[in-house]
């Protein structure tokens, strides 16, 4: 008597086509998703970039923006040097919205065009390095414009500024500075400089590093004596980011003296912390 099944070979077992045609059906669902986001990101991927750039250039107008530090014009506070690597530092656009720059303050302006530059920087001839030149000057890795310039405001408007006194200060309006970051000065026989008043809207400028700057002192025989516009002022430079090592703000302490008061420094973090709070608020609400 046979001892096989009715039905066919014992080794078949029902259904094994209909479990592989499911799992192949599976697989090439599988492929088609991953096709299909891969596409998607593809597309997607010059708008991602799109947005970013305008972002990054939002952020560069309105708020903050990295610098290069060319030369040593403003040793000991910055370092920097023709062909050297100096320091990056962050500049904040935020507090001249509210005010203009004050006496103390680092600024980095765009110097009058009889300025002479401090680096000669060969500009890009085509859209490709022009643009990655933007990019590198907008997170601080590029050498800066040749017109752009970084000084510490010494008088504002309408101040008369002159040196010296008998210890070789300079004086605002007769009185003294207190300028305890001030390195490798001349000597006092050749500090002096005449009497300059400054015009509405202007402002006086010089470096720390008072015998390696060619500031406000070496353009007082221009049509703006010397001074720059206060409109020129790119921003306050605020922050050292690099190297790692000199990490820490960049301080603007009160030269002249004046009881300034503290709600216009204030403004900007209030703003800042206003317009954080729906974004935290909108945070918060994705996560539960």
């Amino acid at each position: 008597m046979s001892s096989e099944r009715p039905g066919g070979p014992a080794d078949v077992v029902p259904g094994d086509d209909e479990g592989n045609e499911s799992q192949e059906r599976t697989s090439h669902r599988r492929d088609r998703e991953r096709q299909k986001k891969k596409g998607s990101l593809l597309r997607e991927l010059p708008v991602l970039l799109l947005v970013a750039f305008v972002l990054a250039l939002v952020v560069k107008t309105f708020f903050v923006q990295a610098f290069f530090i060319p030369s040593g014009s403003m040793e000991q506070t910055l370092h920097g040097c023709p062909g050297c690597t100096g320091d990056r530092v962050l500049v904040n656009k935020v507090p001249y919205w509210f005010g203009e720059p004050e006496p103390g303050d680092v600024v980095v302006f765009k110097g009058p065009d009889t300025w002479t530059p401090e680096v000669t920087v060969t500009e890009p001839s085509n859209w490709a390095t022009g643009a990655l030149l933007w990019l590198g000057r907008t997170v601080g890795v590029a050498p800066p414009s040749e017109d752009d310039f970084v000084k510490r405001v010494i008088a504002a408007a309408g101040q008369t500024v002159e040196c010296c006194d008998e210890q070789g200060r300079v004086l605002v309006d007769g009185k003294p500075l207190d300028e305890p970051y001030i390195f490798e000065n001349n000597p006092i026989e050749q500090r002096s400089f005449p009497k300059v008043t400054v015009p509405e809207g202007r402002l006086w400028v010089m470096g720390d590093h008072r015998s390696a700057s060619a500031d406000s002192r070496e353009h007082m025989g221009d049509k703006y004596s010397g001074t720059i516009g206060v409109d020129d002022v790119i921003g306050k430079a605020a922050l050292i980011v690099w190297p790692i090592s000199r990490f820490g703000v960049v301080h603007a302490p009160d030269i002249q003296g004046a009881d300034a008061s503290s709600a216009p420094a204030a403004v900007p973090y209030v703003v800042g912390a206003a317009g954080a709070l729906p974004l935290v608020a909108w945070r918060r609400q994705r996560r539960y």
